[in-house]
């Protein structure tokens, strides 16, 4: 992607642009955004996936001053008739099940994609809706078919309603209001709350994007630094441990209190904490396996393809990221250098690696590649990613 191309999407601004004056910063709408992205998608559709086990969908209805929010999977009879107003149902992750939604999300990969997450679809019967409400995240709102009034207003101290079942805004105060028609589009940096109601039935689609939050990311890194250290422990136990690193205390004189944990064991636990958390390439490649770790619930399907004869195409559902020294797929971790680093990060950018870049990885990063498309996390080029799932 030529990141200083001006791009229709962004209602003639280059994704460079984009970045430097919106993105976390102010509202876009971009009249005519994107004609025709989901070919295929419509109400159908959508009641197909919501009624699927692997799909995350919930219904939401307004009744008056009433509400209910109800999960998935839900089967068509369980949804409202098409005529009654205020339902609308929600699916997650369409992205992960559909073609096009996937290539949807794929034009917004100026942003990086350890921060895409998902295209939600939202089919809404008149005047359907969830509510004013507010994200931590950021979203670009397109309009797919039919129309939506959405009312946005930037709320520096959020309350939430205490009495529904939805996170919805108690404090909500509008300063601005569109009417949004298929193919426009509404970017909303995190913070700024929004209310879309449709006026008729419509589908809307939301691309959404990850925010974790610090303690969370910790926490999780933290996790694999530990599964890492623990694999090493299991490792010495099997073999003879002249290089442990053991508590000793050959000084240590005896004690009165023998429950107290001496202070000297309290400083080798610190010390061993400190060397394990101040390894700075242990600490960048847990990072990478969590930040490439598949949404919850994502599977996939075994096949026996070869990459004798084509290239290869990343699974829609595969998430492949890399730094410095090493590339992430799915959640795993590879050291890589040299010429298969380079042609390891271009599948990562590009998503496919046709036959002659094929040819070019050495032995050991073609096995690697073939049990990946063992695994379903690559699929043969020219195959449909994730059609056998």
């Amino acid at each position: 992607m030529d990141i200083e191309q001006p791009l229709p999407l962004l209602g003639g601004l280059s994704p460079a642009g984009f970045m430097r004056r919106h993105w976390q910063k102010k509202p876009l709408l971009v009249r005519g955004a994107l004609h025709g992205a989901l070919p295929g998608i419509d109400s159908r559709r959508l009641f197909a996936l919501a009624a699927q086990a692997d799909v995350e969908s919930r219904l939401i209805v307004r009744d008056g001053e009433r509400w209910s929010v109800r999960p998935g999977p839900m089967p068509r009879r369980a949804l409202p008739p098409l005529a009654r107003p205020g339902w609308t149902l929600l699916v997650q992750g369409v992205d992960l099940h559909d073609a096009a939604a996937h290539r949807l999300l794929g034009r917004f990969r100026f942003v990086a994609d350890a921060r895409l997450d998902d295209v939600m679809l939202s089919y809404a019967s008149d005047r359907g809706g969830v509510g004013p409400h507010i994200d931590s995240y950021d979203v670009f709102l397109l309009q797919v078919e039919g129309r939506r009034r959405w009312r946005i207003g930037r709320v520096a101290r959020p309350r939430l309603r205490d009495d529904l079942p939805l996170k919805m805004l108690d404090n909500f105060v509008a300063r601005r209001e569109w009417q949004l028609e298929a193919g426009d589009m509404l970017y909303l940096p995190p913070g700024w709350g929004h209310d879309g109601v449709a006026e008729g039935a419509c589908i809307t689609a939301s691309i959404g994007f990850r925010a974790p939050s610090a303690l969370a990311l910790a926490a999780e890194t933290l996790q694999r630094i530990a599964e890492a250290a623990l694999d090493e422990v299991d490792e010495a136990a099997t073999h003879t441990a002249k290089n442990a690193r053991l508590y000793a205390d050959r000084d240590e004189p005896a004690t009165a209190c023998p429950a107290h944990i001496p202070r000297a064991l309290q400083g080798f636990a610190d010390a061993a904490m400190e060397r394990l958390l101040g390894d700075e390439p242990a600490r960048r490649r847990a990072l990478g396996e969590v930040l490439s770790e598949p949404k919850p619930g994502t599977w996939f399907e075994r096949n026996q393809a070869t990459l004798q004869i084509a290239g290869v195409v990343l699974d829609r559902r595969t998430r492949m990221l890399y730094d410095d020294d090493h590339v992430f797929i799915n959640g795993e971790s590879y050291r890589a250098g040299g010429r298969d680093a380079e042609l390891m990060r271009r599948l990562a950018d590009r998503r496919r690696l046709g036959a002659a870049e094929l040819r070019r990885l050495g032995a050991g990063a073609r096995t690697l590649l073939a049990r990946w498309t063992e695994a379903g996390w690559c699929t043969v080029e020219g195959v449909e990613p994730g059609s056998n799932a």
